[in-house]
């Protein structure tokens, strides 16, 4: 059961709009490797603004996700790609519906 989840807000820097998106793509296959991410989405809120769903069954699992591979591409690029740091939100899942195609 889906109980936790994390929103990161990414705010491109001028010209670096590809770029960000880019990066998400390849975040997609590193989060289809992550066996304790079972949702991740990839977002394009706006021109230059991204983001990043992701949840996970437990807060141990969430606190795992923070420590990888992902979170640590993020920060090893984020001063060439975004604006401003990324804003991250945790979130406690209140309810979900999950429907497969």
């Amino acid at each position: 059961m889906i109980k936790q989840a994390l929103f990161v807000r990414l705010e491109a820097k001028p010209g670096k709009e590809q770029a960000v998106a880019d990066f998400l793509a390849v975040g997609l296959v590193m989060a289809a490797q992550e066996a304790t991410t079972p949702i991740w989405f990839a977002l394009k809120l706006s021109p230059t603004t991204f983001g990043i769903f992701d949840a996970f069954a437990s807060d141990e699992d969430r606190q795992t996700h923070l420590t990888g591979s992902i979170a640590n591409a993020l920060m090893a690029h984020a001063d060439e790609m975004l604006a401003s740091p990324p804003s991250i939100e945790s979130i406690d899942v209140l309810g979900m519906k999950n429907q497969l195609e």
